[in-house]
C-alpha cells in the first residue's frame, strides 16, 4: 500500500497513457476493418483496389477521393456488382467521415466482397493526409 501512496502520480500516468492507447485503438478504423489513407493508396497501387464513394451525388460532386466511383449507399446493393465484377478485388468504401462506409462494408460483404474495407476517417482523413481530392461539375 505504501508503494501506491508514494507513487500515485506514476501509477496515474501509466493508467492514463494506457487508456489513451486503448481509446485510439478502439476509435480507429482498424478495429472496424478500416484502412488508413496510406494503406488505401498501397492497396490501390499494389492490388488494383477499387475506390467506391458511398456519399450522395451532391456530396460526391462537392469533393471525393481522386478516381473514386460514385455508388450511393442507398443503391450499393443493386449497383456494386455492376461496378466491381470480380468479387476478389479489394474494395475500399469511402464516405465523408467513415460512418456510412462502415455500413457499406457489411452490405458489400453480404454480396460476397470479402476484401471490402472502409476508409478510416473517410474523406476528412484523406484530405488531412494531403491526398488528391476531385470535384465534379454540378
Amino acid at each position: 500500500m505504501k508503494f501506491v501512496v508514494d507513487n500515485w502520480m506514476w501509477i496515474l500516468l501509466a493508467l492514463t497513457s494506457g487508456g489513451m492507447l486503448l481509446w485510439q485503438a478502439l476509435g480507429s478504423g482498424a478495429a472496424a476493418g478500416g484502412v488508413t489513407p496510406t494503406e488505401a493508396v498501397l492497396l490501390v497501387n499494389r492490388e488494383k483496389a477499387v475506390l467506391i464513394d458511398v456519399c450522395e451525388p451532391a456530396e460526391y460532386a462537392a469533393g471525393h477521393v481522386a478516381q473514386a466511383k460514385s455508388v450511393p449507399l442507398s443503391r450499393l446493393e443493386q449497383s456494386l456488382p455492376a461496378v466491381v465484377k470480380n468479387k476478389s478485388t479489394p474494395v475500399i468504401l469511402v464516405c465523408a467521415s467513415g460512418v456510412r462506409s462502415r455500413r457499406a462494408v457489411s452490405i458489400a460483404q453480404k454480396l460476397g466482397y470479402e476484401r471490402a474495407v472502409s476508409l478510416a476517417g473517410g474523406l476528412r482523413a484523406w484530405r488531412e493526409a494531403g491526398l488528391p481530392v476531385e470535384r465534379t461539375a454540378a
